[in-house]
């Protein structure tokens, strides 16, 4: 019996290697979309999309943290998905993102910076949705209370905030 499941285990690994793209198929967004990556993508669930809702990003691991910003007057909690676990849900591929805004603000930034720090894809500020007038639904936000080295505009400007998509490069 061992013998056969193990086989049966192969087969199922082999079968994975064969099914090109559609093993790397997302699940398909239940609610509105809040952001769709793009580029040098693996996974995908609308064509060369990765179209993630609320849910989505809310079935990641969640971190939190409090940090003063730029723009308020007092540290701020964020919490959402670490940006790297976002990346790793759609198997991306490349050295740098462009973060893309609702009124189409574009920032880039190198994928090394998800590796080094927390930086989080924010879906709620101080225990609440961020809503789109306040900087949401979703905001891209470094820990920079956690180093020094973060307190800085490089840093400050690759925050992105009415963030709709990210285009892999």
């Amino acid at each position: 019996m061992p013998n056969l499941r193990r086989k049966i285990g192969v087969l199922c690994v082999m079968a994975g290697m064969f099914t090109g793209s559609a093993a790397w198929a997302l699940e398909a967004p239940k609610g509105p979309v809040v952001l769709q990556v793009s580029g040098l993508i693996e996974a995908h669930n609308q064509g060369k999309v990765a179209a993630l809702d609320m849910k989505a990003l809310q079935a990641l691991p969640q971190k939190s943290f409090t940090t003063q910003t730029p723009w308020d007057q007092k540290p701020v909690t964020f919490s959402g998905p670490l940006l790297r676990d976002v990346l790793q849900l759609v198997k991306a591929k490349g050295q740098h993102i462009r973060a893309v805004a609702l009124n189409d603000y574009r920032v880039k930034l190198p994928v090394s910076d998800a590796r080094e720090h927390d930086v989080v894809v924010a879906v709620q500020m101080n225990g609440q949705a961020i809503p789109v007038r306040t900087k949401g639904p979703l905001f891209i936000v470094y820990p920079f209370d956690a180093k020094k080295e973060l307190q800085h505009k490089t840093y400050y400007e690759r925050s992105i905030w009415q963030l709709k998509a990210i285009e892999v490069e």
